[in-house]
C-alpha cells in the first residue's frame, strides 16, 4: 500500500469512527443497514483474499445469505419473526451455499464449501450479534442508567449503553496495544502479525480492562469493578484472536491489506476485524452473567 498523508488516515479514520457512532446512536434499521454494508463490502475482500489462494467461494450466494442473516435478525428480536425462524436461516443458508457449489461446471471442493461457510459465519452469524446487542431493552442490565438525568435516561437504553462501551473497549485495546507496543515492545507476540508485542497485547489488555471496570460500575452491576473488567480482558482477547485470524487469512493470500477502502488504513476488514468475534462475547456475558448475579 503506498504511503498515505498522516491527515488524510486521520481522517478516514474519523470517519469510519463517526459513522459507526451514528449507526449505533440510531439503531434499529438505521443500524441495521450500516453493518449491512459493512459486511457486504467486508465480505468482499474476505472472499477476494481466498481466490488469491485458488479457491473458488459461492460469492453471490453468500453475500445474499449473510444480508439475509442480518435481516432476519433484526426483525426476530423485535418480534417480527418467530425466534424458529430466525434460528433457521443459518444452517438453510449453509446447505444452500452447498447446493450452489454442487450445480457449477467444475463442482466445488472441500476448500470452496469451507471459505463459503466460513465467510457466513466470519461475517453474517458473528457480526448480527452486533444486532441483538444493540436491541436489548431490559433495564436491569444496567440499572446504573436510573442515575442520569431525564434528558439522557429516556434516549439511551440499556442496548445503546452496552453496545457503545463494547466498542469503547475494543478501541481501548487497540489504542493501549499500538501505544504500550510502540513504546515498550521487544518481545514478538507472533509470527503471524510480526508488528504484533507480548508488551502490547498487555498493554491493550490492561486499557480495556479499565474500561469496563468503570464501565460496571457506571452500570451498577452487581460486583460492577470486578465483572466490567472481566468483560473488557474478554473484549480485548477476543479483538486480538479478531485480529490475528484476519492476520492469518492475509499471510496465507500474500497480501498485505485486505483492500483499498480506507486511505491509510487499507481495507474494510483490516478496520472491523477486531469487532466480529467480541460482539457475541459481550451479549452472552451480559445476558447469562448479569441476571444470574442479580438474583
Amino acid at each position: 500500500m503506498a504511503s498515505v498523508p498522516l491527515g488524510n488516515r486521520f481522517i478516514s479514520g474519523l470517519s469510519a469512527g463517526l459513522f459507526g457512532l451514528l449507526v449505533v446512536g440510531l439503531g434499529g434499521w438505521w443500524f441495521t443497514i450500516g453493518l449491512g454494508v459493512i459486511v457486504h463490502l467486508a465480505l468482499l475482500e474476505f472472499f477476494r483474499m481466498a481466490q488469491f489462494t485458488g479457491i473458488r467461494p459461492a460469492t453471490k450466494t453468500t453475500l445474499v445469505a449473510c444480508q439475509l442473516l442480518l435481516l432476519s435478525t433484526e426483525m426476530g428480536v423485535n418480534g417480527g419473526l418467530p425466534s424458529e425462524l430466525t434460528a433457521a436461516v443459518l444452517p438453510l443458508s449453509g446447505a444452500a451455499i452447498c447446493g450452489w457449489l454442487l450445480l457449477q461446471p467444475i463442482t466445488g471442493s472441500i476448500a470452496d464449501v469451507a471459505a463459503s461457510i466460513f465467510g457466513l459465519f466470519y461475517l453474517g452469524f458473528l457480526p448480527s450479534h452486533w444486532l441483538r446487542l444493540r436491541n436489548l431493552s431490559d433495564v436491569e442490565l444496567a440499572p446504573g442508567l436510573h442515575h442520569l438525568p431525564n434528558s439522557f435516561s429516556s434516549s439511551i437504553n440499556s442496548g445503546m449503553a452496552i453496545t457503545l462501551v463494547a466498542c469503547l473497549m475494543i478501541v481501548a485495546s487497540d489504542i493501549g496495544s499500538y501505544f504500550v507496543g510502540r513504546s515498550f515492545g521487544s518481545r514478538p507476540l507472533s509470527q503471524i502479525s510480526p508488528g504484533k508485542t507480548v508488551e502490547g497485547a498487555i498493554g491493550g489488555l490492561l486499557c480495556a480492562v479499565i474500561v469496563g471496570s468503570i464501565a460496571g460500575e457506571l452500570f451498577d452491576w452487581n460486583l460492577g469493578f470486578l465483572l466490567g473488567g472481566l468483560l473488557g480482558a474478554l473484549v480485548a482477547l477476543f479483538a486480538l484472536v479478531g485480529d490475528l485470524t484476519e492476520s492469518m487469512m492475509k499471510r496465507n493470500a500474500g497480501l498485505k491489506d485486505s483492500g483499498d477502502a480506507l486511505p491509510g488504513h487499507g481495507g474494510i476488514l483490516d478496520r472491523i476485524d477486531s469487532y466480529l468475534f467480541t460482539p457475541a462475547v459481550v451479549y452472552y456475558g451480559v445476558t447469562l452473567i448479569i441476571p444470574l448475579l442479580s438474583k
